[in-house]
């Protein structure tokens, strides 16, 4: 009997974990809440859920799950190689670099443009006879029992649809109806910032360099874009204190604040896109797996942007995942099984806790501005440059190959 998953959730985790299961021959359903339109060639998809105005840094190991899924190809064409970190504090010392040339990679990882990278994904979704996409589509509850989840839902028009299946993953993001469904508990840590995100334009070529800048604001992740004078502008600010750089009327104002925190090593800050913002906390689930459920993505963990951790780390749940139930369908046994499900949720903790760890880490001790700290971080980064062993290490974890 062909065995069934249900995903809920069509953002850029659970596409992506769509078309990793249609791979390994396993029928997917996609329930989406917001009702996507059909594209065709030049049209983006429309700046919501997932596919916003950010961007996102793809670690090595990221890559070469697209890659996997023969997707690259595709997504390159609006995607820059990070061939260089560095890593700064306004007004200190101390200075770290990552040189791919040095680590013997072609990149640390490519930055692309939410937008594009969902435009790929829903086609390729959309194209494929394994996956049946639902959107339009609100989930209103389930339940289950030891054969089956049972999933309640309603579409735009009011029209009621029930379902089942073997194994539903929740990917609804950080406030998972799913997860709230299934009375699984999260911590919350509140960071007291938003998250202003953008491109600019500079007066000097990027060089394909990525920067961490870290300020009073905030840590400033300023990462190269396709086109030699365009960046991705991350950059949380206290909450509070967003709305002065948000809006046209304050473009000049935006750039003049970047211009200060980051310098001149990019030349002029001389345009900026239009603003968004974001509040960040950290909302980590109590369980991963109950029953036929696991939680992905967001509904899992939602951490910190610093250091662009939080998108990789979700592709990697989703492809070991992905590797547990194509390992169950192989000898036929039950892709829904609780014993199976628990056993990855496992399986993935040390991976998740080291980089929640490392995100929370920064954060904290980057934000404390007593002078004794910051002399400590800044010898810190001139260590960097010095200790054996420490670069190549934190160059692999930050590509994703040490998960």
């Amino acid at each position: 009997m062909q065995q069934q998953v249900i995903i809920v959730g069509g953002g850029m985790v659970g596409l992506s974990l769509a078309l990793m299961l249609a791979k390994a021959n396993i029928s997917v359903k996609i329930l989406e809440a917001i009702q996507y339109p059909t594209l065709n060639t030049q049209e983006p998809v429309p700046y919501h859920s997932s596919f916003d105005a950010r961007n996102t840094a793809l670690s090595r190991r990221s890559v070469q799950i697209y890659q996997n899924l023969n997707l690259w190809e595709a997504l390159q064409q609006h995607a820059a190689p990070i061939l260089e970190v560095q890593i700064t504090e306004q007004g200190s010392f101390g200075k770290a670099r990552l040189l791919a040339e040095q680590e013997k990679v072609e990149s640390f990882g490519q930055v692309i443009e939410n937008a594009w990278l969902g435009r790929v994904l829903l086609q390729q979704v959309r194209a494929h006879a394994g996956i049946e996409l639902i959107d339009g589509v609100t989930v209103q509850g389930l339940c289950q029992d030891h054969d089956k989840v049972y999933i309640e839902a309603v579409r735009a028009d009011q029209q009621a649809l029930s379902l089942d299946s073997d194994l539903l993953i929740a990917a609804d993001g950080r406030d998972s109806v799913c997860r709230q469904a299934l009375g699984i508990s999260v911590s919350v840590h509140d960071y007291d910032q938003v998250a202003l995100v953008t491109a600019v334009e500079t007066s000097k070529a990027h060089h394909n360099i990525g920067f961490e800048r870290f300020s009073p604001q905030g840590p400033l992740a300023l990462l190269p874009l396709p086109g030699e004078y365009r960046r991705s502008v991350v950059w949380p600010v206290a909450k509070g204190t967003e709305q002065q750089w948000l809006g046209e009327e304050n473009d000049q104002h935006f750039l003049d604040a970047l211009q200060q925190t980051y310098g001149d090593r990019a030349g002029k800050f001389v345009k900026t896109g239009k603003r968004s913002s974001f509040p960040l906390s950290q909302v980590l689930a109590e369980r991963q797996a109950v029953g036929r459920v696991v939680l992905m993505g967001n509904a899992a963990h939602t951490i910190h942007p610093v250091a662009g951790q939080g998108f990789n780390l979700c592709l990697r749940d989703a492809d070991v995942l992905v590797r547990y139930i194509a390992e169950q369908l192989q000898s036929q046994q039950d892709i829904g099984d609780p014993a199976m499900l628990h056993a990855y949720a496992q399986a993935r903790l040390t991976d998740q806790r080291r980089v929640i760890k490392f995100c929370d880490s920064v954060v904290r001790g980057f934000s404390n501005q007593n002078p004794v700290l910051k002399v400590l971080r800044n010898t810190g980064l001139l260590a960097f440059d010095l200790i054996p062993g420490v670069k190549p290490l934190l160059a692999n974890y930050a590509m994703g190959l040490k998960a």
